[in-house]
């Protein structure tokens, strides 16, 4: 008889991972969990730990999916080992095939303050082969781990995201949102090959879908959050195996993105990193314990200590026109209202139309008559720091270095130069490239005394460069990587400078990109009742600490208006906007009161965690609702955008307890009314005008 597989339990001090080794089989995981859960009764998953594809060595059967792989089936444990270093715990567990000369290492990294690993897979052949899919992970524990016996009793959390509508969240069963039941039985239990399948295409990482996502069981009794930290292309999927199901992570491949690597004698390959964070709860428990695993993975630098609120000239106000005149009064206004940085947005550097002539990023004479120091100085002079919008990856068709910078240092297809939307696209493979960038950013920090850059993305790069004989995937998958080092030599040599995260708004949102940078864009969204719930679910997909949300309100709006647009900054990290100099002393009032409550949410801010008690918000919703939580004690921003005049707020920290309600912006509740009702711990709000109306409140349990 065939021995029967060992476990590999490893330990980290919130997490619990379990692996099933047998010399018979691949490594996969079989549990994992918080530490201290109990282990699951049935050991069913055997899904393989990492799923392979290569030129000749598919699947078997043949699918669209990323299982099933030939090389996954193949692959058998030769060892593993443990390390501590600090608050990280490391598990490396090595695989081979060696008819194929493939030898595969899994990496499990655990910060000692959440319940979750990150992972990813190291490739390395000692023959020939050119690998077009290998999986950061792949796990089939989550219906064990949940105590469930199919998919059936399993939803999904996941978010659509696009320009001026991101962070579209929403939760369903996963036999709506894409395994369809097929019969099994009646076809032998065979498995079906119908997949939920999610990701990005080229340079926009959060382009079309957010890198990040969570099944659960329907009674909320676990859940295992997902994100993938690359700034690329990416996929996820979720399906269902005759012995279960799966989740497999992955970065490029070429199915989806004319991605693949020819490895030769000992080459290797690295895959991009995901983490997994696991709750014994549901959704929002899962959802939370990812907050806690984007801290532990952060690189943060002194710069991000002071947590600045920023005033920035662009949205619903100067929108790319901005000039010595119109820019002097702003800033005065922003200063008086008590704004840290004054951050100039697009057309700075052009005397006209700008778009497809950009990439020198030179201060324009005919905008700046005397200078652009001269802005910049009057923002030092009433106490702010000079900020500038930078879209450093792109040059125009019309720019100078279009032709003076060489054809290596732009992205190529079969020898031509792309252009997409009126720019060539940088290589930051190519030195001269990376050299062009550095001598900017040193020049904007040196000579103008820039202390924040806004760093803009608005052209995508498509399927990548095949220059150097690589597939495109391959290109702009080190294009990606080389773009990450290109951040960290410009953070090194500029310790104080915070830069910002954006692309056309959130559509490079990912944890490649925020474990370095200091704050994120969530939309170029204008419509302050349409940002509600952008800025309500942000959270889900990024740590509120870095949801740089638009607050742009405009002399002569109502109060209820303009209260509204204000509390969409409140919980997260207010970028302000609007023409502040045209208001009256009593709406000066208002900002300054607004960013007076914001500064208090900063103080803890790094310390709370998301929750959302109308749930996760949809995009169309009459009510939505985000609480940053602590303790006994949470900041609740409520938006009433229509419908009913009252909502429940579900919060379950305060069950049973009395609570304390206040206002905490505007200081006056303005008739709003609250009830509490302890047993079922719901806070009825109530709103006092068909009007769309928002209130912060700050709410202790006593």
């Amino acid at each position: 008889m065939p021995e029967s597989p060992t476990l590999l339990c490893w330990r980290a001090p919130c997490v619990a991972l379990d692996l099933a080794i047998d010399a018979s089989a691949p490594v996969a995981i079989t549990s994992i969990r918080p530490a201290g859960a109990p282990a699951p009764d049935a050991r069913l998953a055997a899904q393989p730990l990492v799923e392979m594809t290569a030129l000749g060595h598919g699947r078997f059967p043949g699918s669209f999916r990323r299982v099933d792989t030939v090389i996954g089936a193949e692959l058998r444990h030769v060892s593993h080992d443990q390390s501590v270093d600090g608050p990280w715990h490391t598990l490396r567990v090595v695989q081979a095939d060696p008819s194929r000369g493939v030898r595969a290492t899994s990496v499990f990294e655990a910060h000692e303050s959440a319940p979750a690993v990150r992972t990813w897979t190291e490739i390395e052949v000692a023959g020939d082969l050119v690998i077009d899919a290998v999986t950061s992970v792949a796990i089939g524990s989550f219906l064990d781990d949940a105590g469930v016996e199919s998919v059936d009793d399993i939803v999904v959390a996941r978010a659509d995201n696009d320009w001026i509508a991101e962070n579209r969240w929403r939760v369903e069963p996963l036999r709506e949102a894409g395994l369809i039941d097929v019969d099994r039985a009646a076809h032998n239990h065979q498995a079906p090959r119908t997949r939920l399948a999610l990701g990005n295409r080229g340079s926009w990482s959060s382009g079309e879908q957010v890198p990040a996502g969570a099944p659960a069981a329907t009674d909320a009794s676990y859940a295992l959050a997902w994100q993938v930290e690359h700034n690329g292309p990416w996929t996820a999927e979720i399906g269902e195996t005759g012995r279960g199901a799966y989740l497999a992570l992955t970065g490029p491949t070429d199915q989806e993105h004319q991605w693949s690597v020819r490895l030769r004698d000992g080459g290797s390959f690295r895959t991009v990193p995901v983490s997994l964070a696991v709750a014994a709860g549901g959704l929002d428990d899962a959802l939370r314990v990812l907050a806690r695993q984007r801290r532990a993975i952060r690189l943060p630098r002194p710069a991000d200590e002071s947590l600045p609120v920023v005033f920035n000239d662009y949205m619903n106000t100067l929108m790319g026109d901005p000039t010595t005149e119109k820019l002097l009064p702003l800033i005065d206004a922003a200063a008086e209202a008590g704004a840290d940085i004054f951050c100039i947005d697009a057309g700075w550097y052009a005397d006209g139309s700008w778009w497809d002539g950009v990439g020198e990023w030179l201060p324009s004479a005919t905008r700046f008559p005397g200078g652009i120091a001269e802005v910049t100085g009057r923002i030092r002079e009433r106490g702010m720091v000079p900020g500038l919008w930078l879209e450093p990856e792109v040059i125009g068709v019309r720019s100078p270095l279009a032709t003076t910078l060489p054809d290596g240092a732009f992205f190529q297809r079969a020898g031509v130069r792309i252009a997409e939307h009126g720019r060539h696209l940088l290589d930051l493979r190519h030195p001269a490239a990376r050299a062009h960038l550095d001598a900017v950013v040193d020049r904007l920090v040196n000579e103008y005394g820039v202390g924040f850059i806004k760093m803009d993305e608005n052209t995508m790069t498509g399927p990548g460069s095949d220059l150097y004989g690589l597939a495109p995937g391959q290109g702009l998958l080190e294009h990606a990587r080389a773009l990450l080092e290109w951040l960290d030599g410009v953070q090194e040599r500029h310790p104080e400078l915070i830069i910002e995260a954006c692309a056309s708004g959130a559509m490079r949102m990912d944890y490649a990109m925020l474990s370095r940078l200091h704050v994120q864009s969530t939309s170029d969204q204008q419509n302050p009742i349409r940002y509600a719930t952008i800025a309500a679910a942000a959270p889900a997909a990024i740590l509120p600490e870095q949801a740089g949300n638009w607050a742009y309100p405009q002399a002569g709006m109502s109060d209820e208006l303009r209260t509204f647009c204000l509390v969409n900054g409140v919980l997260g990290r207010m970028y302000l906007s609007g023409y502040l100099n045209r208001m009256t002393p009593q709406e000066v009032a208002a900002v300054r009161e607004a960013i007076a409550a914001h500064r208090v949410v900063l103080g803890d801010i790094r310390d709370r965690l998301p929750v959302w008690p109308l749930g996760l918000p949809a995009w169309d919703a009459d009510w939505t609702c985000l609480g940053l939580h602590s303790g006994d004690h949470a900041y609740v921003s409520v938006w009433r955008r229509a419908g009913d005049a009252a909502a429940g707020l579900r919060l379950p920290w305060a069950a049973g307890r009395d609570v304390e309600v206040a206002p905490l912006f505007p200081a006056d509740a303005g008739g709003w009314a609250w009830s509490w009702d302890a047993e079922t711990a719901v806070l009825t709000v109530t709103a006092p005008t068909v009007e769309p109306s928002a209130r912060v409140l700050e709410i202790r349990a006593v």
